[in-house]
């Protein structure tokens, strides 16, 4: 039941890969549990367990997996999530951006006769899926793209159009303020023609481009704002309005969750000095 890299050997295992000796080394290993020296096992890259049958469980590439902002994340799960979902016919997810700015794309396919909304696809992952392993986007196609083989070219699958995503409720600056805001989150989040009442988040952002965006508020417009305000006024819209009102009182306070009146309170607090981050 427990996932690993599947090993094959035996009489039957090649010699190498022909005047390939590096990938040969990488891929060809010793078998740590030989009963006789010089044996060797082949590094599949496939991710499987074995059932209570002797059967093995393909779960997976283990080349497929990545990390995402400190989460080590099996794309496979994510995508074998929206092949559930209704009306979904194939699901890529790939990662997308460096390091610090990595951010899953999801992109599917539908069945004849089921129209598909990404929206709702991102809806219903998050009640199956811990937030880190929601895309940030998902892109409905037509037809995913194949390369000679027959296997889905994930180098052409096509980036997300952030334009696209908010075109249906596109609201532009209308005036000073909230156009400085859409510049810096074009620049910090990487896309063009920033609604002010699209949500930060549902653009790509998380909390590492968070702190960078609140950074360039602070130096490019002077004013300092706590990371808090973004997490409760996540558009240009409400956060210009919060930028406009100085008799505001700030408050590292961020409500996960409203519960019911009555009910006993939980509050997480940060380390001395610390923030909600």
């Amino acid at each position: 039941g427990v996932a690993g890299e599947v090993y094959v050997g035996g009489q039957g295992l090649a010699w190498g890969y022909l005047n390939r000796p590096e990938l040969t080394a990488e891929r060809f290993v010793p078998h740590p549990f030989a009963s006789t020296p010089g044996e060797r096992l082949y590094r599949t890259g496939d991710q499987a367990r074995w059932r209570e049958d002797g059967t093995i469980d393909f779960l997976g590439r283990v080349d497929f997996q990545v990390k995402v902002r400190g989460f080590r994340i099996e794309l496979g799960e994510v995508e074998a999530a929206l092949r559930s979902a209704t009306g979904v016919n194939e699901a890529i997810v790939v990662a997308r951006g460096a390091d610090a700015d990595k951010r899953l794309i999801g992109y599917v396919t539908a069945r004849e006769g089921h129209p598909l909304d990404a929206d709702t696809l991102k809806a219903g992952l998050k009640q199956r899926l811990p937030e880190y392993m929601v895309p940030s986007a998902v892109v409905v196609l037509d037809a995913l793209p194949l390369n000679a083989n027959g296997k889905v070219d994930r180098k052409a699958l096509p980036e997300p159009d952030a334009h696209a995503v908010e075109a249906r409720d596109f609201v532009a600056p209308r005036d000073a303020l909230e156009m400085q805001l859409a510049r810096i989150w074009e620049d910090v989040l990487g896309v063009r023609s920033v609604g002010v009442r699209s949500s930060f988040f549902e653009l790509g952002g998380h909390s590492l481009l968070a702190v960078r965006m609140v950074a360039a508020v602070r130096e490019r417009l002077g004013q300092s704002i706590p990371l808090s305000v973004l997490f409760q006024q996540p558009t240009i819209e409400q956060l210009a309005q919060v930028l406009r009102d100085d008799s505001q009182d700030w408050t590292p306070l961020v409500p996960l969750e409203r519960g019911e009146p009555g009910q006993r309170p939980l509050f997480l607090v940060h380390p001395g000095g610390g923030n909600v981050l």
